[in-house]
């Protein structure tokens, strides 16, 4: 293309001067010639550079930095139970004769759940009732002679303490055949009966298990190393896989004690059964909020990159009418849930490289989307 428009101006050249000097032709042919290569290259050297520079261009999407509220939550795994689960047991030791009660059935406090066997007691109440009868017949007979001035006062006496001293015979035989039957101790429904008719129990052994769910509860064991965390009070989130559900609430109490064999302490929130159907040890995911901080820089994890000695983002950062790649150093708080907090290196309004930043370096051109 080149050597074809030189030879087009050497003709148009050679007959437009007819027999001039050729000499004086020649060169001044070749100064056109040279003037028509300078401005050859640098046609090509600027089509060149427009494609080489559009060729390390990067292509980014970037997200600018708002004032957002960074929640950090501690993740536990709890349990379901009610606002009583409590068990019920024989005060006394015997044979399991009767038992008044099924599996899910509801009860009254203090309603008799089963006996034991009081045979020998109800046969010696009998005995001590018969003896009470004959002394209270006795006494009153001894009153009313008293009363009239006949008989001696030691022969009333005796008469009235013998039937006192029988009556309260009765009242701790009567206290005994109590102790042989096995109360429920709250309202609640019997959730578990692990002993049967005929077997034999001692005072503390599980007779019934009695649970209230008029309000529940969710217990959760938390490390040691929450304890100046996590107080009463904090914001708490409760999910169950069963139902596929959440429920925003508070931590109701946080115990105090560390329990030595696994070091943690419980913490306890409480919940209104609504529609959901709880059951005792039903499992519980318990987030409880531990950190909050308003107003905070947020990014997401995956844009933070890892340097030598520190964390690292690209920022996108405006140079006349081209857009670099700038490598901003920063500190980092907390993270949660795909997001990190940045203490420093980092503020509000600035745009933050979230995609495409792979093969970015600091400094390269970027063309944001």
């Amino acid at each position: 293309m080149k050597k074809m428009i030189i030879m087009f101006i050497a003709v148009t050249f050679l007959v437009s001067c007819g027999s001039g000097d050729k000499k004086a032709k020649l060169d001044k042919l070749k100064k056109q010639k040279s003037e028509i290569e300078l401005e050859i290259k640098t046609l090509e050297a600027e089509v060149l550079g427009s494609d080489s520079t559009k060729k390390n261009t990067n292509i980014v999407s970037v997200t600018e930095l708002i004032p957002t509220e960074f929640n950090h939550y501690v993740e536990l795994q709890g349990r379901v139970d009610g606002e009583d689960n409590v068990i019920a047991t024989s005060k006394g030791a015997g044979v399991i004769t009767a038992i008044f009660v099924k599996e899910g059935q509801s009860v009254k406090k203090g309603q008799v759940l089963a006996e034991l066997d009081m045979q020998v007691l109800n046969q010696t109440m009998s005995e001590l009732k018969a003896q009470l009868d004959f002394a209270t017949n006795l006494y009153n007979k001894q009153k009313n002679l008293w009363d009239q001035k006949i008989g001696s006062e030691v022969q009333y006496l005796s008469a009235k303490n013998q039937k006192e001293s029988l009556e309260n015979k009765m009242a701790t035989f009567s206290d005994q055949i109590d102790l042989m039957r096995i109360k429920s101790p709250i309202n609640g429904t019997i959730e578990e009966i692990p002993v049967k008719i005929g077997q034999s129990i001692a005072p503390g052994m599980i007779a019934f298990r009695v649970v209230n769910f008029s309000k529940v509860k969710v217990l959760v064991d938390v490390s040691e190393t929450y304890a100046s965390k996590v107080r009463t009070g904090d914001e708490a989130i409760v999910s169950f896989p069963d139902f596929n559900e959440e429920i925003a609430t508070k931590v109701s109490f946080a115990s105090r004690y560390i329990n030595p064999s696994n070091r943690s302490f419980q913490v306890e929130i409480r919940l209104n059964p609504g529609k959901m159907e709880f059951r005792a040890n039903m499992i519980a995911v318990v987030k409880i909020n531990d950190y909050v901080a308003k107003n905070s820089v947020v990014v997401p994890v995956n844009v933070v990159q890892k340097g030598l000695s520190d964390d690292f983002v690209l920022v996108a950062v405006k140079k006349g009418s081209t857009t670099v790649a700038e490598k901003r150093k920063i500190t980092l708080g907390l993270t949660y849930g795909g997001n990190a907090e940045v203490k420093s290196g980092l503020k509000h309004g600035e745009k933050i490289l979230v995609s495409g930043f792979q093969n970015v370096n600091d400094g390269d051109l970027i063309t944001v989307q």
